[in-house]
């Protein structure tokens, strides 16, 4: 089997002839092909580059197409940051009250700049790989982590909990819905294999299981529908610990489902087992980055066994690998699920 193959078989409930490695390593593959973040996110070509270069060099299987995570939000007129060698961020907020959300006229994204450079990136990077590694198009953020973003997430919070208007809350995210599903429209159109979000701020390190299922849940159903009526797979990011959300995270049809390391391993796995793809979840900060060769070959020999007779399973860091990685880290993490044996 080849990249592309072994992805698709772990999505689709089958085994592979190996454990399909997809990495969310844009920070570190940037940084090895020699790229500063403000060339990277500002040129596909180095964009494409960075991803080619790393999939040349650790011989993995899936490429997460990302950049940062306010593209979108920039794309709305939230003010960002750009570091040089960072990823860009957001500097403020859109909406200085939440009744504002009344005045905001329609968006095309289109007209992003900065969308565009994702969008020419992906279509260079399914150009080079067509199906032989394949191609994961991030779109950015859901929409609930779009609307945290144009109030600022500690405003946010606020109008969730503190008596703000549900019918301006739920407005906000419908404008937000719409421009996520324009982003995923535009991504689905250059090729790539699978469309996926983040919506982090919705886990339950920020907000309870109840205001998940109130305010995020609805809107990431409606992202995962119109992904699948463009005939892809789709799969869902939430940072933190996942456990009391995880049945709820299943329930979005989502194909995948990419958890981080603070979520119960064994739970995961029970909880998804024949339903979703689970991919994950090394700690990519204390294990990757910073952790012994040792230590990261333990760690993934771990996850491995939790996962020796499912097939739903794609090895990845819990979130984003750090720039500073070892390169012998990664490695060893890719080597180790070529040399074990599942099923």
């Amino acid at each position: 089997m080849n990249g592309y193959q072994r992805v698709k078989a772990a999505l689709s409930g089958d085994w592979p002839d190996s454990t399909p490695v997809m990495l969310h390593n844009f920070m570190m593959a940037a940084r090895e092909a020699g790229f500063t973040m403000d060339q990277f996110r500002n040129d596909p070509q180095a964009i494409a580059d960075s991803f080619i270069q790393a999939v040349e060099k650790y011989h993995y299987d899936g490429v997460m197409l990302d950049v940062d995570t306010v593209t979108l939000a920039e794309a709305v007129g939230v003010p960002i940051d750009f570091p040089r060698d960072q990823p860009a961020r957001c500097h403020g907020a859109k909406l200085k009250e939440l009744c504002e959300v009344d005045h905001l006229e329609p968006v095309d994204i289109k007209a992003c700049r900065r969308v565009q450079v994702w969008l020419e990136a992906a279509r260079l990077l399914v150009r080079h790989f067509d199906k032989e590694v394949f191609v994961r198009g991030n779109c950015d953020q859901c929409p609930f982590s779009l609307a945290s973003m144009m109030r600022s997430p500690e405003q946010w919070m606020l109008d969730l909990t503190e008596g703000g208007s549900l019918e301006k809350v739920q407005s906000l995210l419908n404008y937000c819905l719409d421009i996520t599903v324009q982003f995923i429209r535009l991504m689905a159109q250059t090729g790539v294999h699978m469309l996926s979000n983040g919506d982090s701020p919705a886990g339950p390190d920020m907000i309870s299981p109840r205001m998940y299922r109130q305010f995020a849940l609805p809107s990431e159903q409606k992202v995962v529908q119109f992904a699948h009526g463009l005939h892809l797979p789709y799969v869902l990011h939430i940072c933190g610990k996942t456990d009391r959300i995880l049945e709820d995270m299943v329930s979005t049809g989502s194909d995948g489902l990419e958890l981080d390391y603070k979520t119960d391993l064994e739970l995961a796995e029970e909880t998804l087992r024949g339903k979703t793809t689970f991919i994950g979840n090394l700690d990519p900060n204390a294990v990757l980055a910073l952790g012994t060769t040792q230590l990261v070959e333990t760690e993934t020999h771990k996850l491995l066994e939790c996962f020796r007779h499912n097939p739903r399973f794609i090895l990845n860091a819990g979130c984003a690998i750090p720039a500073i990685t070892p390169t012998e880290n990664l490695q060893a993490m890719i080597r180790v699920a070529r040399q074990f044996s599942r099923s």
